[in-house]
């Protein structure tokens, strides 16, 4: 886990070229599947995306905006605690999907 110095721990951020500062979804651990099954935490039978929201954008960022929720894989990112928060570093290839309100043109899922 990377840190922000104290002497930086209270200015602002700003995001460069194509990265995303993601806040990850509190989770439980165990989740129940459609059928009502209890799955554990330490169960992992596949590599499973996760959801997270953007917290800041680089300018090199085209698809991505503050407060949208981001599919990714945990595999693929970099951890950072910034003003007490743990949050993680992606690239922008490296979402597989946006989730957002202002997403009208999209033939896609709604999420």
């Amino acid at each position: 886990m990377i840190g922000v110095p104290e002497a930086a721990g209270k200015l602002p951020i700003k995001m460069l070229h194509d990265r995303i500062l993601v806040a990850l979804r509190r989770e439980d651990g165990e989740r129940r599947s459609t059928g009502g099954i209890l799955i554990p935490a330490t169960a992992q039978v596949a590599k499973r995306l996760v959801w997270g929201e953007a917290r800041g954008v680089g300018s090199g960022v085209r698809q991505v905006k503050v407060g949208d929720q981001v599919l990714f894989s945990p595999e693929d990112q970099h951890e950072v605690e910034v003003h007490g928060e743990e949050l993680v570093i992606l690239r922008e290839r490296d979402v597989h999907a946006v989730a957002a309100e202002r997403i009208e043109e999209s033939t896609g899922l709604y999420l």
